[in-house]
């Protein structure tokens, strides 16, 4: 089920920790899958009657579904097994990535890539208090001199969690949204791009690859994931800039650059740097530039069932802004940061480099189409932005 990462600074698994991947791979698979049906199923059958027997009428909201499904046995138990899948993914991949450290940090600093770290660079809370996804140490924590063992964890446990529906090398949602700017504004051409909270560049070497004549920087806020970023750019090739800089804070003139994007970066964040950001990306956007994140989709566009399943991870997985962003209104976010409010964007897409391009270029001329697979990891996911054009002079 898993497939090598193609890159350079791939790490590669005995037999049995490749057994181990698999197996939680294919645990992960299961969960999302076929348990997430029986508990749908249970909740149809069981949870749903109750309530409106109890109530007459169905649940509001996903936080109704929610304080009902609290007694539902299989509700407990997928929880339970979903929690422990999560923590066994790291499980899975740190002992890879701890038998390889010393190589892979020699191979970092070999080709080193564009990497522009800031050492007084005060990592945020929202890092650095909990272990984010319930990765130990979070994302920022290093253990030796120039470490690039954040980035190999998150590149290889990323991996395993996705059970290889987001590309060949993670990289599939940098392929879908750049891919579906090509095809939705056929005369913007950007020259200047910024990737915000970019981890390993995974979604940030596509851009490069769909606009080769821009100049692409990706930014995070952890050391080790820009080291990571770097050297694994410069293993493909890829002329991309990395730097360890706050999107709260960007370190960027006015109207630096023609596209500001992010992937499942927002729901990382509190609310007040959300808003933060926004003000910062509109900016450094160009007049006629363009704002555009990659996450899950709003709550306000979601049957109540659906909010609740997709915020199972606010409560359990270490993500407790997950669930306050996605009860926010998208379009209202964009304006309030200057962005005019009849120029707010929003996609729903289909991944790229699982779909034939005439599919995928009819899919984006329909424009934004929810359904139960809008955000939801799975063999047929479909991934969702939003964003909004700045105001040209």
């Amino acid at each position: 089920m898993i497939k090598d990462l193609s890159h350079g600074l791939r790490v590669t698994p005995t037999r049995d920790e490749r057994t181990r991947q698999e197996f939680v791979a294919s645990l992960r698979l299961h969960i999302l899958a076929d348990m997430a049906a029986s508990m749908r199923a249970s909740y149809e059958q069981r949870v749903l009657p109750r309530f409106q027997q109890e109530h007459g009428r169905s649940p509001a909201d996903g936080d109704e579904v929610h304080d009902a499904m609290q007694d539902e046995r299989y509700f407990r138990f997928y929880s339970s097994i979903r929690y422990n899948a999560q923590e066994m993914v790291f499980r899975s991949v740190i002992p890879v990535v701890d038998r390889n450290l010393e190589d892979l940090n020699q191979r970092a600093r070999a080709k080193p890539g564009t990497a522009v770290l800031n050492p007084g660079l005060t990592v945020p809370n929202n890092v650095t208090n909990i272990d984010v996804h319930l990765s130990p140490g979070s994302y920022h924590s290093e253990y030796q001199s120039d470490d690039v063992s954040p980035g190999a964890i998150y590149d290889n446990s990323i991996n395993v969690f996705a059970f290889n529906q987001m590309g060949r090398d993670i990289d599939d949602i940098g392929h879908s949204f750049s891919n579906y700017v090509r095809l939705a504004f056929p005369d913007f051409r950007p020259k200047s791009i910024l990737d915000a909270g970019c981890t390993v560049g995974h979604n940030t070497l596509p851009w490069a690859q769909t606009f080769p004549d821009a100049e692409v920087t990706g930014i995070d806020v952890s050391a080790g994931l820009v080291r990571y970023a770097a050297a694994r750019a410069s293993a493909f090739g890829k002329p991309v800039r990395f730097m360890q800089m706050n999107a709260t804070q960007l370190d960027f003139p006015d109207a630096s650059f023609d596209l500001v994007f992010s992937s499942m970066f927002l729901h990382e964040l509190p609310l007040k740097d959300i808003r933060a950001f926004f003000r910062e990306a509109h900016r450094v956007l160009k007049p006629g530039g363009l704002f555009l994140n990659m996450e899950l989709p709003p709550n306000n566009k979601m049957q109540a069932y659906d909010r609740f399943y997709l915020d199972w991870d606010s409560y359990y997985n270490k993500e407790p802004w997950y669930k306050p962003f996605r009860d926010q209104d998208f379009p209202q976010l964009c304006t309030a940061a200057g962005f005019p409010a009849d120029r707010f964007v929003e996609a729903v897409v289909p991944r790229y480099t699982y779909t034939p391009e005439a599919e995928f270029a009819a899919r984006v001329a329909s424009g934004a189409q929810f359904d139960d697979r809008t955000g939801r990891l799975g063999e047929e996911i479909e991934w969702y932005a939003f964003g909004a054009w700045k105001q040209k002079s």
